[in-house]
Order: structure tokens, then sequence, then C-alpha cells
């Protein structure tokens, strides 16, 4: 769709920029526009995002990272322009033509973004009383979430007649149980590793992980996109959103996300405590615990099937999560005891 209301509210716009637009493509947040000078991607974002995630997208390509599309300043120098309560910002227009099949894409994906941490990593100072304060609480949430699934267990158990909820729930109550026991142990076992170190590892994370936001230019080399959730953080926190998205679906052996994390950990390898973090994140069942509380705090009358589909969805996710932890554990078992074989040697 192209007409004089797209192109026209463009023009003060790209004044900044010396560019005239001629044809603009409709594209959501991104305008698709096409000029003399070439076809760019006009991105509009709320003013209250800010414009740090420049700060870090600018300190990226001076340790040399370039697989990020690039954001062009204006001609006063500006990275972003604020026009309507709305910022803009400018970057070339990636084709974005995958001839490759999705696993060697999201292959590239996860080593690119491997390098991204690597090349930002850096260790910072942590306070000991900061870190047992987090540690408490986390505990204390935990101790919370099996408080609700023992209390409403019991509950269930003394009706005559349960609800189909109910009665479904019964069915998943020890493996929430078990899922939400295993990520508490591995969060103790971090703990008790990192206690008394005054170091932990930071990185640059983009913060919206996708391959929607991994795109192609004409070479076929891949580009991270949408930066502005980027912050500095533990490395777990590009991967945990992005591998909890490929847990919703049924329960399948979820091989493929195996294979993406060790993929990554080629490129930029966990430390112990990162791992034993990571798993208790991975397996931490709280999509199925929020559903579980929605149902107990809501008043009658209660959407039966809505609750039992929602609960099913979630049990899926529970699922399809554990699988890749148990094979994770099971892999890290196996590579310590052929090190420990090979030391004995």
């Amino acid at each position: 769709m192209n007409d004089s209301n797209l192109v026209d509210p463009l023009v003060p716009i790209l004044k900044n920029y010396q560019v005239q637009p001629h044809f603009v493509e409709d594209h959501g947040s991104v305008k698709k526009i096409y000029t003399d000078k070439g076809t760019f991607a006009l991105k509009k974002i709320d003013p209250t995002t800010g414009t740090d995630f420049i700060r870090h997208v600018h300190l990226l390509y001076q340790k040399g990272y370039n697989r990020i599309v690039p954001i062009y300043p204006t001609m006063d120098g500006r990275y972003a322009v604020l026009h309507d309560k709305a910022l803009y910002y400018l970057m070339p227009w990636m084709s974005n033509e995958v001839t490759e099949d999705r696993q060697h894409k999201h292959q590239q994906l996860f080593r690119e973004l491997a390098r991204l941490h690597t090349l930002s990593a850096k260790d910072i100072t942590v306070n000991k009383e900061e870190r047992t304060e987090h540690y408490e609480k986390t505990i204390q949430l935990l101790d919370k979430n099996q408080e609700l699934l023992d209390g409403f267990i019991d509950e269930c158990e003394k009706k005559t007649y349960m609800s189909p909820f109910e009665l479904v729930y019964c069915l998943y109550y020890n493996e929430i149980s078990q899922a939400l026991r295993f990520s508490k142990t591995k969060f103790e076992e971090w703990y008790e590793k990192t206690k008394e170190e005054e170091k932990a590892r930071m990185v640059i994370t983009h913060g919206k992980i996708s391959s929607e936001h991994f795109l192609y230019d004409d070479k076929g080399y891949g580009y991270f996109i949408n930066f502005e959730n980027a912050r500095y953080g533990s490395p777990i926190h590009d991967l945990l959103p992005y591998l909890s998205r490929s847990f919703n679906s049924q329960p399948k052996r979820n091989d493929e996300g195996v294979e993406w994390i060790h993929h990554y950990y080629k490129y930029f390898p966990y430390k112990a405590d990162e791992k034993l973090l990571f798993l208790s994140y991975l397996a931490y069942p709280i999509p199925i615990i929020q559903v579980v509380e929605r149902y107990y705090k809501k008043e009658q009358p209660k959407n039966e099937l809505k609750f039992v589909r929602m609960l099913q969805r979630k049990y899926w996710h529970l699922k399809n999560s554990e699988y890749v932890v148990m094979r994770m554990t099971e892999i890290e078992e196996q590579e310590k005891k052929a090190k420990e074989g090979a030391q004995q040697q």
C-alpha cells in the first residue's frame, strides 16, 4: 500500500537524513521506504524506550561485532528523531530471502548470539549480601509455590466430586512438584557454588531474541535487529525466553532445542555456576503454577473448559522443558564421566 497518507508524514522525519521518500510500504512499526538513495527501514518506537540501546549497539561495533543492522545517524549526528510524540530510527532494508533450512538458520542465529556474548563479556563485582538476599527471596518464592500446589491438592482430594480442572490437576500434581523440586535443588547448588565469589560474568543481552529478529542480507549473512531491550545482564537471559517459546507445542522429543543450546555452547561455553542457574530457571514450572493460582483464586462461576485447556497447554510446556532439561543433564553427566575416565588413564 502506498499513498500520500503514508509518504507525507514521513517527509519531515526523513528530511533529517536528507532522504526523499518516493514509495512506502507499511509493515506495522516498520516502514519500508524506497528512495533515490536506496531502500530503507524506518522503525517507530515509544519515546519511553529511549535511545540507550544505541549505546550498546555502538559498543558492540567497537568490539568488532558487526552482525547488527546498522543504525544511520542524521545529518547532525543524532541516531533517532523525535517526531509527533514518537522516536524513529533509520536502517538499511534487509532482503531476508532465506534459502537455507530452518535448522541451519537457528544454528547461525545461536552462533551469532554466542559471538555477541563473547565479545561483550566482562566480569562485574557482586555484593555478597545482595546475592544472599536474592537467594533467600527466590527460595521463599519457590516454597510459596510448593505451598500453593500442596494446599490445592489437599482441597481437591477432600471433595466427593471434583471439577474437571481439579481432576486433571490431581493427575499432573506429582510432575509439577517434581519439576519445582528439581528447580529448587539446582538453585541451591548454584548458591553453594557462588556464595563466596565476588565476581559474576555479564554480557550485552539482545533482550528479545527471535528468528524474526535475525534477518539476512543479499549475500546470505545474518544480522540482528530490534535491539531496544539490549542491556548488560546474565547470558541466560537471552536463551531462556527463546527456549520457553519453543516449548509452546504439543509434547515432543525436543532434540532440536538441545542441539541449539550445544551449538551455542561451542562458541560460548557456560561456566559451571551458569549452567546450574540456567537449568534451575529452565525447569521452573511457573507457567503451569500461574494457571493453578488463577483458578484457585478465581470466584465462581469458573469457565472449566477454558481453564482445563490452559492447564493442558502449560502441561505440554512443562513436558517439553522437562525433556530438554533431562537431556542436558544426561549429556553433562556423560561428559563428566568421559573427562574423569581420561584423567585416570
